[in-house]
């Protein structure tokens, strides 16, 4: 595969502290810097020096890096300047490809809200009480079979277990072959990615086709069904919303969901059992008090921030923390960064589980495009660790995990464990 950028680290290759780069040219885009998580000494950086700051070459192109708490709440909640419409690039740093990604994230307004409401229904309350129990059944039998007294690998035998399973029952998509759209979800975001996608571009095409092929047989499926049925093509091929998508817009929404269902809650399993694991206090807390959970689920979301930044266009000249953003500029809102704010977060690096102020965290993002499937997120993971806690008396991180080298996706594609023997 190609190398991204002249200027872009290799594996392997040494690289320096935030203190040594020069602030002008400063890149916090660059993948190699997320698969060795060291980018935090950047970010830390810039939002002490230059909070509203402009890179004006990498991969993507030029781009503005919003990394305070405030100035990213600020143009998140300013649709009207801040499009995320695919005509004016999309919502990740680089330009969607426009016949991938118009999913209703990548729409403005009024077509954006008229699409979401269609399937906002599926992750309401009612809904919610209906899964509840079927996430608690599966999440017991799950964690009742991992073995015991012997190594596995976290992300692939419970993470993406879980989130896979209750994906295929939003979409009612054929449950043994559920492991296809964690496949998909890895390749819409994984296009730069060659342990993802070596064959490159070609190979992201044809693997995207693929996913349109298989849910274009569902969507025919149901709309013809006389049966009018609850999972998220049905709403999607019924609703007058939606009915007469194109097949872009069809194809998009079904990636947003596709990824926004799988790798965000996926990504915090994985990184709320590391988190627990680096801070063992927070881990003698959590046994003597499972009260505590709640709050712990939302701490673990602001820790991880597994989507790590949201990109907008500006599509006026616009003023932001001192800076003049000019119409058409890029402008990636770094959530990642803001949940690490120390003007918002007291002692923001830290992992706590009892932290006052943990659900003001900014990973769903604010505004209209605030997460639709949040509080299914929350519901999945305070579930996974009830019964984590009435099983387990700890679980046991044996090494480093391995992370995803992308600036959108803040995850991990390994993280090898062992359970004590009883």
């Amino acid at each position: 595969m190609q190398k991204l950028h002249p200027n872009h680290y290799d594996r392997g290759a040494e690289i320096p502290p935030a203190s040594q780069i020069d602030l002008a040219t400063l890149d916090v885009a660059d993948p190699e810097l997320w698969r060795r998580d060291l980018f935090w000494d950047r970010f830390e950086r810039l939002r002490a020096e230059d909070p509203v700051h402009l890179c004006p070459d990498s991969f993507v192109g030029p781009y503005w890096s919003i990394t305070r708490y405030d100035d990213i709440m600020a143009v998140d909640t300013n649709h009207k300047v801040f499009s995320s419409d695919l005509s004016n690039g999309g919502i990740v740093l680089y330009d969607a490809d426009p016949d991938f990604g118009a999913g209703f994230i990548s729409m403005d307004e009024p077509k954006h809200t008229a699409q979401r409401q269609t399937v906002q229904p599926i992750v309401g309350p009612d809904f919610l009480r209906e899964f509840e129990s079927l996430i608690r059944v599966r999440t017991r039998t799950l964690l009742d079979e991992l073995p015991r007294g012997q190594a596995f690998d976290w992300v692939n035998n419970v993470s993406i277990e879980l989130t896979t399973m209750m994906l295929a029952t939003l979409f009612d998509f054929p449950f043994e072959n559920r492991r296809k759209l964690t496949r998909w979800s890895d390749v819409a975001t994984g296009e730069h990615n060659e342990a993802v996608c070596p064959g490159g571009r070609e190979q992201w095409e044809r693997e995207m086709l693929e996913c349109l092929e298989v849910f274009t047989g569902l969507w025919n499926e149901r709309v013809n069904s006389p049966e009018r049925r609850t999972d998220l093509v049905s709403m999607m091929a019924h609703h007058e919303n939606t009915r007469t998508m194109t097949p872009r817009e069809y194809f998009g929404n079904l990636i947003l969901l596709i990824v926004g269902g799988n790798d965000t809650t996926r990504n915090s399993m994985t990184g709320g059992l590391y988190a627990l694991s680096k801070n063992p206090d927070q881990y003698d807390k959590l046994r003597r008090d499972r009260s505590l959970i709640p709050n712990m689920v939302s701490e673990i979301i602001r820790w991880q921030t597994p989507l790590a930044h949201m990109r907008r266009t500006a599509i006026a000249d616009c003023e932001v923390g001192g800076k003049m953003i000019r119409k058409g500029d890029r402008v990636a809102m770094w959530y990642v960064s803001g949940n690490r704010d120390d003007r918002i977060f007291d002692d923001p690096n830290a992992f706590l589980i009892e932290r006052k102020n943990a659900r003001q965290h900014m990973a769903f993002g604010f505004g209209i495009h605030r997460c639709v499937g949040n509080r299914l997120a929350d519901l999945q993971l305070r579930i996974l660790w009830e019964e984590i806690m009435q099983r387990f008396d700890r679980i046991e991180v044996l090494e480093e995990p391995e992370r995803v080298p992308n600036a959108f996706v803040k995850g991990y594609t390994r993280m090898m464990v062992e359970i004590p023997a009883a």
